[in-house]
């Protein structure tokens, strides 16, 4: 391993089999909890979601999860077992989209500012730009190119462990973003190299900013 440590394959977990034996049996309620369509509760949950984050993968196998934003309740409920993600403007990687292509499973994750639980949704994804459908997700007049469609095949919520690990929510334990360098700086250090002046890379960043605004829709 890069760090120095080595991996000692003798306490490496083989299959499910050993896995199991490490933990307790799976609560009988964490299982009866799973839904295959979306009842009142879900329903709200995903009316006070601004953000969710969607995992896929790619045809050799790779994995991939990116962040989809927007006012709450951008996704929209078309019935009980399907839902209606926007697709809004990005970098043009087009990871999600290509990976849905080849291989439409997808798992969600959708989370509300100061919920500590969280709301986990599985099942198939398609791409549409059905033109009723895009209208349905216009925002400042702006309407995306296409959509994901999620049919449902799994849904419950999360218990809220992770969320008061981090104390993700908490004031005292925000960040201050000066601290570290910033993403163009991030990016052209990986690239073609950040500038040493500190003022063209102040303009730089101020560069980034008016561009989000202009392309966020």
């Amino acid at each position: 391993m890069e760090n120095g440590t080595a991996l000692r394959t003798e306490y490496l977990v083989r299959d499910e089999e050993e896995l199991r034996t490490l933990f307790p049996p799976t609560r009988l309620i964490a299982v009866a909890k799973c839904r295959d369509r979306l009842d009142k509760h879900a329903r709200e949950f995903l009316a006070r979601s601004p953000f969710l984050c969607i995992g896929t993968q790619s045809p050799d196998g790779g994995a991939d999860v990116s962040p989809r934003g927007d006012p709450r309740g951008f996704v929209k409920v078309l019935d009980d077992r399907t839902l209606l993600i926007p697709d809004r403007p990005g970098n043009n990687r087009l990871d999600t989209q290509t990976n849905i292509l080849a291989n439409p499973a997808v798992g969600l994750l959708f989370i509300i500012p100061g919920f500590d639980d969280t709301m986990r949704v599985n099942g198939k994804a398609s791409i549409t730009r059905d033109p009723e459908l895009l209208a349905m997700l216009t925002v400042k007049d702006r309407t995306p190119t296409i959509a994901i469609v999620v049919a449902v095949e799994e849904v419950f919520v999360h218990c809220a462990k992770a969320f008061r690990r981090s104390r993700l929510w908490d004031p005292d334990e925000r960040q201050d973003r000066s601290e570290m360098a910033s993403l163009s700086r991030i990016v052209l250090d990986q690239t073609s190299g950040a500038p040493d002046d500190p003022e063209v890379m102040k303009q730089i960043d101020d560069d980034l900013e008016v561009e989000y605004q202009k392309t966020m829709y």
